[in-house]
């Protein structure tokens, strides 16, 4: 029964995924049908159109794609490795560690490795804070965690105020979009592909250790799961998750707390479904966020960061009153 259940699931969100791209391809300020999209892709369109959708809009569709599952990710294992469902990069400050990071190797001018690796050491470093200070002398409870992530995002935002007050005008704007947000110049999605395949094919592969350690360490430890050393794994891949979705697009919020809700809500809590389940579905969100983003006033581009808190926050307050309620029933 589970196994048809899960099968309909992801040929459901396969779907969507397909539609996603081919809304992605075929709207935009020059708007063209399906079918010539489907040709453009097969190269059988004039050079115009295939111009359009090979060298724009498919770059464009294929990093959104990749990098909503590389936050949809990143909220599961931080889930998992803080046991709490409101864990996620956005609210807990990863993101926000790796913009400052980031920002602050631009504007000493350095190259695009190392502007990765700043970001990745911000992400990592915030996610160790909030691992620390959360656990204290005690266990983690969910108004500690907050408490943490709001403390260290209100500091994060202030360093980032900071270094847009001390940047020179002209770059304010592009900073500003990327702070919040932008696809408008990530057309190479391969390096985010590629991290999103490792994180897939790997999260998948040791999914009953996510199970057991969501558990509960102790859990964990009595089945001989190296504790320690997985907790560190997690820490890596969502810190390297989080930094290069950081870098590629800017900072994009609640992807990583509202999809995993939704993929469990509708599969439960096995993360050999949940971990594929929501790298598909929070891919399929940001494409079609950043296709309305580009689209709804067109010329103009709206942040695509600001797109998806307004779609996250009313969507996350329902699932928190369902929940409730299902919790007094």
């Amino acid at each position: 029964m589970n196994a048809g259940r899960n099968g309909a699931l992801f040929f459901a969100l396969l779907l969507i995924v397909l539609a996603a791209f081919l809304f992605a391809i075929s709207v935009g300020s020059a708007d063209i049908s399906v079918s010539d999209a489907l040709r453009a892709l097969a190269g059988s369109a004039p050079d115009s159109v295939q111009g359009l959708v090979n060298d724009l809009r498919l770059p464009r569709a294929l990093t959104a794609f990749a990098v909503g599952g590389l936050l949809a990710i990143a909220g599961v294992l931080m889930q998992v490795l803080l046991r709490n469902p409101l864990a996620e990069p956005y609210i807990l400050g990863t993101s926000g560690g790796a913009a400052v990071a980031a920002l602050i190797a631009i504007s000493v001018g350095a190259g695009t490795l190392i502007v990765d690796a700043a970001a990745f050491g911000g992400a990592l470093a915030a996610t160790l804070l909030v691992f620390a200070i959360a656990q204290g002398t005690g266990s983690w409870t969910p108004t500690r965690l907050l408490l943490t992530g709001v403390v260290l995002a209100a500091g994060f935002g202030a360093a980032t105020t900071l270094l847009l007050a001390m940047s020179p005008d002209k770059n304010l704007r592009g900073m500003l979009f990327w702070l919040m947000g932008d696809l408008s110049f990530a057309l190479d999605p391969e390096r985010c592909l590629l991290l999103l395949g490792i994180l897939i094919v790997a999260g998948t592969l040791v999914a009953r250790h996510l199970n057991v350690l969501a558990r509960g360490e102790l859990q964990a430890a009595i089945v001989g799961l190296p504790v320690r050393g997985f907790r560190y794994l997690i820490f890596a891949a969502a810190s390297a998750a989080t930094a290069l979705s950081v870098t590629t697009v800017g900072v994009i919020g609640f992807i990583g707390l509202v999809v995993p809700h939704l993929v469990r809500l509708i599969a439960g809590s096995d993360h050999r479904v949940v971990l594929p389940a929501s790298a598909l579905a929070g891919g399929a969100l940001l494409v079609v966020a950043d296709t309305l983003a580009r689209t709804v006033m067109s010329p103009r581009q709206l942040p695509v960061g600001a797109l998806t808190a307004a779609i996250g926050v009313p969507l996350f307050l329902v699932l928190m009153s369902r929940i409730r309620a299902e919790r007094y029933r």
